[in-house]
């Protein structure tokens, strides 16, 4: 019997070390959006899907985390749209559950998104709407000089 005490304690104490980047990472992450000039709308979106929106840089939004990359589309009247991905990478605390709380700790860390991990910080530049010769009006003849 007290060998089948130790035992289940020692079960216990092992699942309590399982999904240790849920614990240490956690299943959701805080990104700061920047841009120059500041003061753009930016959506963050992951398979077309807004997730979250920065309305006025700079700016932080929280997001749940996965396996798929995060793409930042900034707005600004007077800029054009400025797109950057943040890709999703994997987060060191799950080597954790390797080696103490094996695969049920990896699984819960992959399926939470604990697994996973974003750059906290995007930083996009926008550039100025620049006016091309179609959208500048034609000068008409008579203004032309002579020669």
């Amino acid at each position: 019997m007290k060998r089948f005490v130790r035992m289940f304690a020692a079960v216990v104490c092992a699942s309590g070390l399982g999904a240790c980047a849920s614990v240490v990472e956690g299943t959701s992450q805080e990104i700061a959006v920047n841009t120059q000039p500041p003061g753009a709308s930016c959506d963050l979106m992951r398979d077309g899907v807004v997730i979250g929106t920065v309305a006025n840089t700079p700016g932080k939004v929280t997001v749940k985390k996965n396996k798929q990359n995060i793409n930042v589309v900034c707005k600004k009247e007077g800029f054009q749209q400025a797109t950057q991905s943040n890709k999703s990478d994997f987060a060191g605390a799950t080597v954790g559950n390797v080696l103490l709380g094996g695969l049920v700790g990896v699984a819960i860390d992959a399926a939470s998104g604990a697994a996973n991990k974003y750059d906290p910080e995007v930083n996009i530049v926008l550039q100025p709407v620049t006016a091309t010769s179609e959208d500048k009006p034609a000068t008409a003849a008579a203004d032309r000089p002579t020669s």
